[in-house]
């Protein structure tokens, strides 16, 4: 498979592209005055500790306070039997945790300064979440302080060249502290690690110095901004070539990679066209895809992707896909197609927490393993933590992604001003029972013979050119002369009623007012 990372960088915004065989796979996005939090380190200062939920509130000096549950104590990785190996996450911090986690009560406490590290972006409501288990992401491993580990990622499979790498980093990490390998150590000899193991070392030996001359709270450390941290977790050997349209950003990443990759060195090209680089590489109306609800299939079916506020619902459709055997066959094509595009488009718009995958219904149990295994062989692509379940008796199949950050929905976009989000709005019909609702209310109150009724344009077109019959018939009923304007500051569902004093009624008429 061909791989390119393309890189459109400019002073406001910077993103980064994963091409897979010329199709966009992933894209990651900073801008200037909201970078990535993930992997910084604070010294915070605890402002609760909460007993019935087993974790803390830590005050980090950010908009909102981080989130420290008790399996995140310093005291749970000492009782840890087995970490995580560091995939191509900048460390993949999360780990499997099988021994009893302790009390946080008894280690923590209001007022205390801690050293804690960011493993998840705020996200919406939320703050941070933050650990007390620092890890420090190299090229090629992972040092974790506090912690007498060796490891080696899982994507190395071979049992001798874990066996390798194992020894070789046993010889060289410092006491008291961890060391895992990341995929991208695969082949490398003692030269690459001892460097690596020695460059994170002193970067820790740094932290722990300031930390102590700080107070809380402060920030301790900064994760490598998003360029130069993605060049160093994803330009692998299996990577063909690397693009920046950057001059500053080229040279830096040169410099870099000479220093601890010489050898991908040349493929890294400072982009030179008139073009703009992601239309050169056809990029631009793939991400434009990225927003639209509906995913067309390549014969013919669709999925359909819809947030919600705990999850995320993913409906399998045959659409225009016939089929030319039987409806089982039909379908089960369509689910396959779907359990090779659900992952990608995961993987593109950066979706995580609970997903919920409604795949068409299938009545051989045959069939629905090959689809539930063709889906967990996609994720197994995916550098974030996946998990799928087997098919439930509705035909879903429930699903867990990794999530550090918000999706690329909900980094690029903000709720609909009119709908608030919900992505409906009153339908016109819907518009014209509630104004006669209001006039009888009007009507009921009495004291009233001419009342004007305020409506977005749109609606006041619609009873002006559509409804003009019924609308009289309103007035011959009620008793009322009802003066229709038109308000540009209305939302389409919203609507203002005026007495023949010019006091406002909306309230206890219509039930609202607006702006509220």
């Amino acid at each position: 498979m061909k791989q390119r990372i393309i890189i459109n960088a400019d002073s406001f915004e910077t993103r980064v592209a994963i091409l897979e065989n010329d199709e966009l796979a992933e894209l990651f996005v900073e801008r200037a005055e909201q970078r990535r939090s993930v992997g910084d380190v604070y010294k915070g200062r605890v402002n609760a500790v909460l007993p019935g939920m087993q974790s803390a509130f830590v005050d980090l000096g950010l908009p909102k306070t981080g989130f420290l549950h008790a399996s995140d104590l310093a005291e749970s990785l000492s009782a840890l039997e087995d970490l995580a190996d560091a995939d191509d996450i900048a460390g993949d911090r999360g780990r499997r945790r099988r021994a009893p986690v302790p009390k946080i009560e008894d280690h923590l406490k209001k007022g205390q300064e801690i050293l804690v590290q960011i493993t998840k972006e705020s996200i919406g409501t939320k703050g941070p979440r933050v650990t007390q288990q620092i890890s420090l992401p190299g090229r090629f491993c992972v040092l974790m302080p506090g912690v007498d580990h060796v490891g080696v990622s899982r994507r190395i499979e071979d049992r001798s060249e874990r066996q390798r790498i194992k020894a070789i980093i046993s010889d060289l990490k410092p006491k008291n502290v961890g060391v895992i390998a990341r995929t991208a150590g695969e082949s490398k000899g003692d030269a690459e690690y001892a460097a690596d193991i020695k460059h994170l070392a002193r970067l820790w030996q740094k932290l722990e110095k300031k930390s102590q001359s700080v107070r809380a709270p402060s920030v301790v450390h900064r994760e490598l901004e998003m360029t130069a941290g993605l060049i160093r977790d994803l330009f692998t050997d299996e990577v063909d070539e690397v693009f920046i349209d950057d001059k500053d950003s080229f040279d830096e990443i040169e410099r870099y990679l000479k220093a601890v990759s010489p050898e991908l060195a040349d493929r890294v090209r400072h982009y030179k066209g008139k073009e703009p680089i992601f239309d050169a590489f056809g990029i631009e109306a793939q991400i434009e895809k990225t927003f639209e609800r509906k995913v067309w299939l390549k014969k013919g079916g669709y999925i359909c992707i819809d947030h919600a506020e705990a999850l995320v619902a993913i409906d399998v459709n045959t659409g225009r896909f016939t089929g030319k055997k039987n409806q089982e066959e039909t379908i089960l094509r369509t689910n396959l197609e779907a359990a090779v595009e659900v992952p990608r488009q995961l993987r593109l718009r950066d979706i995580g927490g609970i997903i919920v995958v409604d795949f068409i219904d299938m009545e051989i149990e045959s069939n629905k393993r090959q689809v539930l295994d063709t889906l967990r062989a996609e994720l197994r692509k995916d550098r974030a933590r996946t998990k799928a379940f087997a098919v439930s008796e509705l035909g879903l199949i429930e699903m867990t992604r990794q999530r550090e950050r918000s999706s690329l929905l909900h980094y690029y976009t903000e709720d609909c001003p009119t709908c608030g989000g919900l992505g409906k709005v009153p339908s016109n019909e819907t518009m014209l029972v509630k104004l006669e609702r209001a006039m009888r209310r009007v009507m009921a109150m009495g004291g009233h013979r001419k009342v004007t009724v305020k409506v977005s344009p749109e609606v006041a077109l619609f009873f002006v050119e559509q409804e003009a019959r019924r609308f009289t018939d309103l007035e011959k009923r009620f008793k009322l002369q009802i003066d229709l304007k038109d308000d540009p500051q209305l939302k389409r569902g919203e609507m203002r009623v005026f007495g023949s004093d010019k006091h406002e009624l909306t309230q206890q008429v219509v039930g609202v007012v607006p702006g509220t």
